[in-house]
């Protein structure tokens, strides 16, 4: 297993992705639209190993059920198969953690499930 990515919640997303990518040296990902979450997103990759992904949203701002915070958002472990995140979510979901999304895949391509820890903090598990 390794550490996949970490993800914020950003308020200007191509503020944020040039700063990266300008003192970092990291690589950008084509930016992802899902238009009809208002949601965008892109992956900065640092030396091809871990990324920070930088999420964006229009429904943030003033509106019902919206996270209002800006920051933090999820941790992503990748574990190296669909079956592993089957597996491992089960494993979680039989010992009483909660699973706030079930295995699936996503619009932006991944396999994964996301779990609550004892904190309440999102991980998601990814292949």
């Amino acid at each position: 297993m390794r550490i996949h990515h970490i993800a914020i919640w950003v308020k200007d997303i191509e503020a944020m992705k040039d700063f990266y990518v300008s003192y970092f040296d990291c690589t950008a990902s084509e930016k992802y639209i899902n238009p009809l979450k208002r949601f965008q997103s892109y992956f900065l990759s640092f030396n091809g190993e871990t990324a920070l992904e930088l999420m964006n949203s229009g429904m943030m701002e003033g509106t019902a059920g919206a996270r209002p915070e800006y920051g933090y958002a999820h941790l992503a472990v990748s574990v190296g198969s669909n079956e592993i995140v089957d597996r491992m979510t089960g494993r979680l979901r039989a010992d009483g953690y909660t699973i706030e999304s079930a295995p699936r895949q996503t619009g932006d391509g991944y396999y994964e499930a996301v779990v609550l820890d004892p904190e309440g903090n999102r991980i998601e598990i990814t292949v």
